[in-house]
């Protein structure tokens, strides 16, 4: 702000070409129905000739500036993305497994228990929360404490295993294949329509490289329970891709066929556009020219209509349901961006409001930075 700044009463020292302005500024309304009234009458004022119009403005733009920042919710990383329930259980495990004692940890296998069984009959919950929990516990001895005591309960099996498997994801194969195998079993024996058993039975044959027909097999286990899997689609997206077992061609194949079918709210919708975010970061991975012409990309039509189907619904108010959302408007964000489409990114950013998914973030660094600079360039909040 230009000259000397207000003393601690709020009014403004000598010598400050915008004195009259500052004791004004100090009295316009905070409440957000009027602030806009009041900043409008202070600019015409100051257009009429009220002392130094150019600096006036320049104080009021700042004003506008520090109240849309303050309004503007402050980004950071958010395992539960929006699910309170599972937020508040991340913050209770963060304080309780602090003191590694076994009271502690069956407080928290406890806790866990009560939400699962809250989620029991939604499974595209039920399966984001285990995710979560897997990969936030997956250094802990809890989840498989938990399963030994309770050797016929399906949660804790699953939980067991999927934390054994994201283990064994972070060291790039798994320590006991049989035992998380056996544990998934056990579960889908205990719980015959859960799907989550075979969502982590999937994951451990794509971390293996199993043979196609019996990483089909364990997708089409999923589906029988649970036609919409957000889960079981990316993880064969990737399991076809040619990183791990598959092709670029398998990979479209796969992409149309899911687009003819699924409905344009379903968990797994962001199957198409993940395939289109994936294919233009591996270009951008390969550096030199390549990566300097990634953005071309964007042009392409399956790339262009993906992304234009996606932008014209997916930010709307109550379009989606699923308990990952916020991680698919996360994805369409970072690929308007990518496009340079400025003006579409701006209104996924406000219904994202500052709720970070790592991915597709991480590819560029620090998820968090990434997203802050991504959202700043769109004009968001300016």
């Amino acid at each position: 702000m230009p000259g000397k700044q207000p003393d601690q009463t709020g009014q403004a020292l000598d010598g400050d070409p915008g004195a009259p302005h500052h004791a004004a500024i100090s009295r316009i309304s905070c409440r957000p129905e009027r602030l806009a009234q009041q900043l409008a009458g202070r600019a015409q004022d100051s257009r009429r000739g009220l002392g130094n119009a150019g600096g006036h403005d320049q104080v009021l733009n700042e004003v506008c500036m520090a109240f849309l920042s303050s309004r503007r919710r402050r980004a950071r990383l958010v395992l539960e993305l929006d699910d309170a329930a599972l937020g508040r259980l991340l913050k209770s495990l963060q304080a309780t497994t602090s003191t590694g004692t076994i009271a502690t940890t069956d407080l928290c296998m406890a806790q866990i228990s009560r939400l699962l069984n809250q989620s029991r009959a939604d499974w595209d919950r039920r399966t984001h929360q285990l995710s979560v929990l897997a990969y936030r516990l997956s250094a802990s001895h809890g989840p498989r404490a938990w399963a030994t005591r309770e050797p016929r309960n399906a949660s804790a099996l699953v939980l067991s295993a999927w934390a054994q498997l994201e283990r064994g994801r972070s060291q790039g194969r798994p320590q006991d294949a049989a035992g998380i195998a056996d544990s998934c079993l056990r579960a889908a024996e205990l719980a015959p329509e859960d799907p989550t058993p075979w969502v982590v039975l999937l994951g451990l044959s794509r971390l293996e490289r199993r043979s196609q027909p019996e990483v089909f097999g364990l997708w089409n286990e999923v589906l029988t329970r649970d036609r919409w899997n957000r889960e079981a689609y990316l993880s064969m997206l990737r399991y076809l891709g040619p990183e791990e077992m598959g092709s670029r061609v398998q990979v479209l194949d796969f992409v149309d066929a899911l687009r003819a079918s699924t409905p344009a709210i379903a968990p797994c919708a962001a199957t198409e556009l993940t395939a289109e975010v994936l294919q233009y970061q591996s270009v951008l991975a390969r550096g030199g020219v390549e990566a300097l012409m990634a953005r071309t990309h964007w042009s392409h039509a399956s790339a262009a209509q993906a992304l234009d189907r996606a932008a014209r619904t997916w930010a709307r108010p109550g379009f989606f349901h699923h308990a990952a959302a916020v991680a698919d408007l996360n994805l369409l964000a970072y690929a308007l961006m990518a496009a340079e489409r400025r003006s579409e990114a701006r209104p996924v950013f406000e219904a994202i409001n500052g709720t970070v998914a790592a991915w597709p973030w991480s590819a560029g660094g620090d998820p968090v930075s990434e997203f802050e600079k991504a959202r700043i360039r769109s004009g968001t909040g300016v």
